[in-house]
């Protein structure tokens, strides 16, 4: 193929699309409430099941992912920050 049976497209180059930078401390807050809600639903429905089986670690996993949610909404909140700080000031040259 010769280069003037090529497309006028294909030597162009495409621009690059904007990379998504979505508000991320609601995915922060949802994680944390969903190892809260987990571990007390294993707590209290499946409390005795977890003892009978040597499963009882499961209820520190959610203990612990929903304590680690604190600091990671807290950076994310400074993520956020960043991010609309970045989009009201201009560019820098």
């Amino acid at each position: 193929m010769t280069p003037e049976d090529r497309p006028s497209d294909a030597t162009e180059p495409r621009p690059r699309p904007t990379p998504l930078d979505p508000p991320m401390v609601p995915f922060a807050v949802g994680g944390t409430i969903a190892w809260a809600v987990a571990g007390l639903v294993l707590f209290v429905f499946f409390r005795d099941w977890l003892e009978s089986t040597g499963r009882t670690d499961w209820l520190w996993i959610c203990l612990t992912g929903f304590l680690l949610g604190f600091p990671g909404t807290a950076t994310m909140m400074r993520h956020d920050a960043q991010r609309r700080r970045r989009r009201t000031d201009p560019p820098q040259p």
